[in-house]
């Protein structure tokens, strides 16, 4: 049986996009559960559970797409289950 390895991401080692990249995640924060399924599955490692404030001082966690570092291969669209997250 194969073992399998986790490879952690280092950021300053990665590079910049730049304006090669076709399509651009577009986040609807209201619309987001913070479910987490778009990090597990976004292959740049550019998206984090962000703690937010709510109203009434409830914490809640929202993705964050670091569009710096997005290819824009549109994973995260598609895994996302509340369709929280759309390509421009």
């Amino acid at each position: 049986m194969e073992k399998g390895a986790i490879i952690k991401h280092k950021i300053k080692n990665a590079t910049d996009t730049g304006s090669w990249r076709n399509q651009t995640p577009n986040l609807d924060k209201k619309t987001c559960i913070g479910c987490g399924t778009c990090v597990k599955y976004c292959p740049d490692a550019c998206i984090i559970l962000k703690e937010i404030k709510n109203a009434g001082d409830n914490k809640k966690k929202i993705a964050e797409i670091d569009t710096k570092f997005c290819k824009g291969c549109g994973v995260c669209a598609e895994v996302c289950p509340v369709k929280a997250i759309d390509m421009k």
